[in-house]
C-alpha cells in the first residue's frame, strides 16, 4: 500500500510533467548542500522546478503522465528540471554549472517530449534568449519595409524639390 505523501509526490511531478515544456534529467551527486541551493536558486527564478525524487516514484510520475521515454534515464542519483517551453535559460543555468563545478551532468532533455542528445546542451545554451530571437526576427522582418519607406521618402522629397525649382523658375 502506497503512503499518502508518496501518493501526493507522484501526483504532483505527474501534473509537472504534464505542463512542461522542457525536462532535464541530470546527475547531481558531488554537488554540495550550498551549491545545489544556489542551483535550484537560479533554476526557480527562470520558472523551473528542480526536483531531488527516488526513480521509482520518478518512474511512476513518468509513466502516468504518459512519457515512458522519459523514465529510461532514471538511474542512480537523479534529480529532474521541468520548465515551460522555452530550455534555453534552463540550458544556460545547467551549462553554466556543469562549465564550473563539472556537475550536474545532464543524461537526457526533452522539448515538447522530443529527445535530444545531452551534449546538445551546450549548443542550446550559446543560443540567445527567446526575446531576444523574437526581436531579431522582428528586426529582419522590418529592415525591409523601413527601406521600401526611406526610398519613397526620397522620391517624394526630389519629386517635390523639382517642382519647386520648377516654380521658382517660372516665377522669376
Amino acid at each position: 500500500m502506497a503512503r499518502p505523501e508518496k501518493v501526493q509526490i507522484v501526483e504532483e511531478i505527474t501534473e509537472t510533467l504534464r505542463t512542461s515544456g522542457s525536462v532535464f534529467v541530470t546527475h547531481y551527486a558531488g554537488l554540495t548542500v550550498a551549491d545545489l541551493t544556489q542551483l535550484r536558486s537560479q533554476l526557480r527564478n527562470a520558472g523551473v522546478r528542480y526536483k531531488v525524487v527516488k526513480n521509482t516514484l520518478l518512474r511512476r510520475a513518468a509513466n502516468e503522465a504518459g512519457f515512458p521515454e522519459l523514465a529510461d534515464h532514471f538511474e542512480g542519483p537523479t534529480a529532474v528540471a521541468m520548465g515551460p517551453s522555452d530550455p534555453i535559460p534552463v540550458a544556460k543555468i545547467l551549462n553554466d554549472f556543469s562549465e564550473r563545478l563539472e556537475l550536474p551532468k545532464v543524461r537526457a532533455f526533452f522539448v515538447e517530449r522530443k529527445s535530444y542528445d545531452p551534449a546538445d546542451v551546450k549548443k542550446l545554451a550559446k543560443l540567445p534568449s527567446r526575446e531576444v530571437l523574437l526581436s531579431q526576427v522582428v528586426a529582419a522582418v522590418q529592415a525591409p519595409i523601413a527601406g521600401f519607406i526611406g526610398t519613397l521618402d526620397g522620391i517624394i522629397r526630389e519629386f517635390v524639390g523639382t517642382l519647386d525649382a520648377i516654380a521658382r523658375k517660372k516665377s522669376a
